[in-house]
């Protein structure tokens, strides 16, 4: 025998639907843009290299990436990272770009204020304890202005390396960190970045910072890239929002195919970072800000 119910019931019916599904998408909304977008994660790895020296073993790097103040990156939001990673004291600090917004459709007064907002983070960042800071610009630092962007960063004692090296000396030993343009918008030369003469050369491991990941294939392809042992990177957010069996919403042109975490190429290791800042939208789901803290360790017969 077949029945309906009285048009009023399915009509209270569907606005409660409604209803809860507006409650439901204003609880995901403020969950993902107030609690996890300001949830750190902190996260633990140990990185083995072949012929790390003893002095290095067991030194603590941190990196920090995709900052993008001022764009949702609130300031106070960036001196709460500063101060995670100055408790964690490390002995040095690798930035692998984006530390502005660049907008799609410029405008001079949106430039000056990325400008500004570059500024505005190099300062901010001089709050490190740890002056031993070296970074690399992302794409939208170059879009904003490379020079600007370099200059900000310079001016409060980062080392900004746009295709350009530095040894890292510790009780009469080194290991080198190179560091390449920004692949997607500025003009990587990885040969500057790591001259033959830094390469292969007896326990002296080679680090190399880039801020979009997929460009390890290219850094591959050249003789001096397989001299690398370690590549930082970071420009993928780790998709920022992620949705269950679905996976990552958007990603980014050079961040498709490593996307976080770990990956290996024989000699190099690739980690990507998840960064703290956001573009697009001012959320993170399944996908939480990151400072990552990476130790050193000498790599035995097993692990290299």
């Amino acid at each position: 025998m077949a029945f309906s119910l009285p048009p009023s019931n399915r009509s209270f019916s569907r606005r409660a639907f409604l209803r809860a599904g507006l409650f439901g998408a204003a609880g995901l909304a403020l969950y993902s843009g107030e609690i996890e977008r300001h949830w750190i994660e902190v996260s633990e790895h140990e990185c083995f290299l072949r012929g790390l020296p003893a002095a290095f073993d067991g030194r603590r790097f941190v990196q920090l990436s995709d900052i993008h103040l001022d764009a949702f990156t609130e300031p106070i939001f960036l001196r709460h990272a500063v101060g995670l990673v100055n408790r964690i004291k490390p002995d040095a600090i690798f930035l692998t770009g984006d530390f502005v917004t660049a907008t799609l459709n410029p405008t001079p007064s949106s430039a000056r204020f990325a400008r500004g907002a570059a500024w505005q983070c190099a300062n901010i960042l001089t709050e490190l304890e740890c002056r031993a800071c070296y970074a690399v610009l992302g794409n939208h630092d170059v879009d904003v202005g490379a020079r600007e962007v370099s200059a900000a960063l310079e001016a409060n004692g980062i080392t900004v390396l746009r295709n350009a090296f530095v040894p890292i000396e510790r009780a009469g030993s080194r290991i080198w960190l190179a560091g390449v343009d920004d692949p997607l918008t500025g003009h990587p030369d990885p040969e500057a970045a790591i001259p033959a003469s830094i390469c292969n050369v007896p326990n002296e491991p080679l680090v190399l910072l880039c801020h979009a990941p997929d460009y390890a294939d290219q850094i591959l392809s050249y003789a001096t890239g397989q001299a690398v042992d370690m590549m930082l990177s970071g420009h993928t957010h780790g998709g920022q929002v992620r949705l269950p069996l679905f996976g990552p919403l958007a990603l980014p042109d050079m961040g498709r195919k490593y996307i976080e975490g770990w990956f290996r190429f024989g000699r190099l290791q690739l980690h990507v970072n998840r960064g703290i800042g956001t573009v697009g939208v001012p959320f993170r789901f399944d996908c939480p800000p990151e400072i990552s803290v990476i130790t050193l360790r000498t790599a035995t017969g097993s692990s290299s």
